[in-house]
């Protein structure tokens, strides 16, 4: 794992400026063969949680798991990590409305399209939908968060929303709540419920 946190860091180094070679050292030492981009670290907790229950050590099969900080950034990290960089596959999971830049950031680097898995809304919104609001509440209550939820539902721009978008909305309103939560609400699904973009995402490494 320190290795993978190392390569996202030199990842993140060269797609800012920084050198190339530090990313192709840890990219030939790690054997990696495949790329998982990703909007996030909400995203990236999410993907390694469930990996985890699954009983896989993706930087072992030569998986680079890569938070981006943001869907708009997908153009540059593609042509590093893709055919024109590390050569590298591509995969990834993005938001619906954050589609378009995956599309054109995956074309420019001639990568396929077929293999970035599609959010309706978000990733919280579909951990949400499989999980159901009565049991994410009680995962507010078990990590402390319950008081702090009411307190969020009572506020005037709440009143009258659905309670599933009441719970999306909370998770991001405080720093680093969406990665923890992004963590929790994946070790709580069973695997029937785990929402087929991420299950998708997964079974294609």
């Amino acid at each position: 794992m320190a290795d993978m946190r190392a390569f996202q860091d030199a990842v993140t180094g060269w797609a800012t400026g920084g050198p190339d070679g530090p990313a192709r050292d840890l990219a030939e030492s790690l054997g990696a063969r495949t790329a998982v981009l990703l909007e996030g670290l909400s995203d990236l907790a999410a993907v390694e949680a469930l990996a985890a229950r699954r009983g896989r050590d993706l930087a072992a099969e030569g998986v680079c798991v890569v938070p981006m900080g943001g869907a708009m950034s997908v153009g540059r990290y593609a042509g590093l990590l893709g055919p024109p960089g590390l050569g590298l596959r591509l995969t990834g999971l993005c938001d619906e409305g954050e589609k378009g830049f995956y599309e054109r950031g995956l074309t420019r680097a001639q990568a396929p399209l077929q293999d970035i898995h599609v959010c309706t809304a978000d990733l919280e919104d579909e951990l949400i939908r499989a999980l159901g609001t009565a049991e994410v509440e009680e995962i507010l209550h078990a990590e402390g968060d319950f008081r702090a939820w009411r307190s969020f539902q009572r506020q005037p721009a709440q009143q009258g929303r659905p309670r599933h978008q009441q719970v999306r909305r909370f998770l991001g309103t405080k720093k680093g709540r969406k990665i923890r939560y992004g963590r929790l609400l994946v070790e709580a699904l069973t695997p029937a419920r785990t929402p087929p973009p991420l299950d998708g995402l997964l079974a294609s490494l």
